[in-house]
């Protein structure tokens, strides 16, 4: 059975930064606090800086068991941002690259063709 040393290592051997959850969502907590006032938008390189982390950083600790839904919902919480400045017509292309680069967002279009196809071989 792990240790709680060896189970609060990151992957490549060395301490994570933050020890528990609790920790980990106050520093969250102050970060949202911070862009509130400032008015500031909420992105994830922004969460990351907040953090004195990486984007990188911020997925593997999103996948470590003690800390997904803290990172989920800060990355959430960023995704929600740049979807409501589509709506308020703020940055438009920034928030679509935004979503399409780091939240998997897509634009479909869908064609419709009723009809058939000619082909001419008299030529």
């Amino acid at each position: 059975m792990e240790n709680n040393e060896e189970k609060n290592k990151h992957p490549g051997g060395r301490p994570l930064k933050f020890k528990n959850e609790k920790e980990l969502q106050k520093k969250i907590d102050a970060w949202l606090k911070s862009c509130k006032k400032e008015k500031r938008p909420l992105t994830i390189t922004g969460l990351a800086l907040a953090l004195d982390t990486s984007r990188n950083v911020l997925i593997e600790y999103e996948n470590r068991d003690q800390f997904p839904n803290t990172i989920k919902r800060a990355k959430l919480l960023c995704e929600n941002y740049a979807e409501e400045a589509l709506f308020l017509g703020k940055s438009v292309a920034g928030a679509i690259f935004n979503l399409k680069n780091n939240y998997g967002w897509k634009e479909k279009q869908e064609i419709e063709h009723n009809g058939g196809v000619f082909i001419n071989l008299d030529k």
